[in-house]
């Protein structure tokens, strides 16, 4: 990711909470749309089968799967290995990746993953069961050679339902008990609650095999890691200047790479990258955005948001993110929901994502981003812009206005300056101001705004949220229910009623029937409003006149084994 910070542990991947605004985040499953590369099955007419694409990433926090989460390592990883599954955003389904299939118990608590035959590591060794189990233990067991030689995985919680746990995370056993091999090509997980989800927790690039070589020498696999992949690399990890990928030519199925090779360049910041790529340096970057106009103009708007051909080279797809203020349920006055309500319909979305964003950010009508299965327009209530209905809730919560306007409530409000959050602000600022609010900003560093959110010691605040798999129980699960308290629920929000919901559709198999129930869950949280959502992402990506064809997927996910170049 260009622009946000995913590095703070609990949260991985799933949460942007720090960082620039000036160009996208991780993408998402949009509602339309969703092909990728149908287009690049064959060579296309004037591209050019070889090549190498250069492609612009900020630094990452790391490249082994063993503690990738945030885009731009995910990114990288995404090239270099393969999970056991995928989601297709063609066919809208999970899929199989280095598994062919996998098979689910009645009650969802072990799935059976049946491996390719073929498969092979950039080294040539087999792509096993044991290479999975080993991969997943190495994530989670604070004793592996990696976390010895680094640090403990922050992205360990992917794993924390399979049986065996906690007893391998607190270094008491060095084997994953959940976790066993019947033989070479078949790979069993053992869950210790319900969960029918499971193949798309298995689609995370954080969970994708590794050879033997992971353990035998850490450090030169962490800087130089060996997957399943359709490219290698090509030298060693530049800290801070560059990744070399190329090709793999043993990569199995249909999908070897068109290109021979990826340049993945770092930029400290997206202004620098997008001065390197009207340099002609680069083929894919983000755009800053006050070069949205002009990008439009210059590199034609792609039909899907998601897809680059001759002359769509500009993408503005959705993404599976959202912009929100976290609230303090548990302190007054947002301990009191008609405060909650009147803020949130105070807001003008709308103008934030037009004024501040040139339309590509869309105003949440709740915590659910479109195209994620499950999303309902207009879900929450209370996040419409309704300066009236605002008053009323605030009138309700024992706050009226007095012959001045002002109603006597003062509210800190606690962000980051940084990355143009502080313009946002100033806008939530003034628009609650409006309805007879005194807001006072709390400005502190990143890292101590962490501290106050977790200790719970604040009011009101912003955070971001970015789903790992594109389903609704990665949103409502670690946001709302009570086991995330102290986690990533830094609202302390808690609801018997919500917890019992999450935890029978969780368990539930049938796919509409879990739907059904993780939309009575949203209902009742909508109607508590513990946070207060703002906005909606997409990309804002770009391409040169070299691509041919490109695909970057919902999940910000880029295909870059189907691209082709321009001769």
């Amino acid at each position: 990711m260009a622009d946000f910070k995913f590095h703070e542990p609990v949260m991985g991947r799933r949460a942007f909470v720090g960082g620039s605004l000036a160009a996208s985040s991780l993408a998402f499953l949009a509602a339309c749309g969703k092909k990728g590369g149908s287009s690049t099955a064959g060579s296309a007419s004037g591209a050019t089968s070889g090549a190498t694409v250069n492609y612009y990433i900020n630094n990452p926090v790391c490249i082994d799967p063993y503690n990738v989460q945030e885009d731009q390592g995910t990114q990288v990883s995404f090239q270099l290995f393969d999970a056991l599954t995928n989601f297709d955003y063609d066919k809208n389904e999970i899929v199989g990746l280095a598994a062919e299939s996998w098979d689910a118990s009645d009650d969802a608590t072990e799935f059976t993953f049946h491996l390719r035959k073929g498969a092979k590591f950039h080294n040539g060794d087999a792509v096993d069961a044991e290479a999975f189990k080993r991969a997943w233990t190495r994530v989670v067991y604070p004793k592996s050679a990696v976390a010895m030689e680094y640090s403990p995985s922050e992205v360990s919680y992917h794993l924390s339902l399979v049986e065996g746990y906690d007893e391998l995370a607190a270094g008491d056993t060095d084997e994953f008990a959940g976790l066993s091999c019947p033989d070479d090509l078949t790979f069993v997980v053992k869950l210790s609650a319900p969960y029918a989800d499971f193949p798309f927790v298995a689609s995370h690039p954080a969970l994708a095999p590794v050879p033997a070589a992971a353990e035998d020498d850490a450090k030169s696999f962490y800087l130089a890691p060996i997957g399943n992949g359709p490219f290698q690399m090509d030298g060693k990890w530049e800290d801070g200047q560059e990744i070399n990928l190329k090709k793999f030519d043993d990569y199995y199925g249909k999908n070897k790479a068109k290109v021979d090779g990826v340049h993945f360049t770092v930029q400290k910041d997206v202004e620098t990258a997008w001065k390197e790529f009207q340099a002609g340096n680069l083929d894919i970057c983000d755009v800053p955005v006050p070069q949205i106009d002009s990008a439009i103009k210059d590199r034609g708007e792609s039909k899907d948001g998601y897809t680059m051909s001759d002359g769509q080279h500009m993408l503005f797809g959705g993404e599976p993110s959202v912009y929100y203020l976290v609230v303090n349920n548990t302190a007054a006055p947002f301990d009191n929901a008609d405060v909650r309500r009147g803020v949130s319909m105070a807001i003008n979305r709308e103008a934030i994502c037009k004024t501040l964003f040139k339309g590509t950010r869309t105003p949440a009508d709740g915590i659910i981003p479109p195209g994620i299965d499950g999303y309902q327009e207009g879900a929450w209530e209370y996040s419409k812009y309704d300066v009236d209905a605002a008053k009323e809730c605030l009138d309700k919560a024992g706050y009226p206005a007095g012959s001045d306007g002002s109603r006597g409530l003062k509210l800190t409000l606690s962000y980051n300056q940084d990355g143009g959050h502080k313009e946002i602000m100033e806008s939530v600022i003034g628009d609650l101001e409006k309805v007879g609010l005194e807001v006072v900003s709390d400005t502190p560093e990143w890292s101590a705004l962490l501290d106050q959110y977790q200790q719970l010691d604040y009011q009101f605040g912003r955070l971001g949220w970015i789903a790992d798999y594109p389903i609704m129980d990665n949103f409502l699960y670690p946001l709302f229910h009570s086991d995330s308290l102290g986690g990533d629920n830094r609202s302390g929000y808690s609801n018997a009623e919500v917890d019992k919901g999450i935890t029978e559709a969780r368990a539930t198999v049938d796919d509409q029937e879990r739907l059904d129930k993780m939309h009575a869950v949203d209902k009742i949280i909508a109607a508590d409003c513990p946070v207060i959502p703002l906005m909606f992402y997409s990309h804002v990506t770009a391409g040169s006149d070299r691509v041919k064809s490109f695909y970057l997927d919902p999940q910000k996910h880029a295909y870059l084994n189907r691209t082709e170049l321009n001769a």
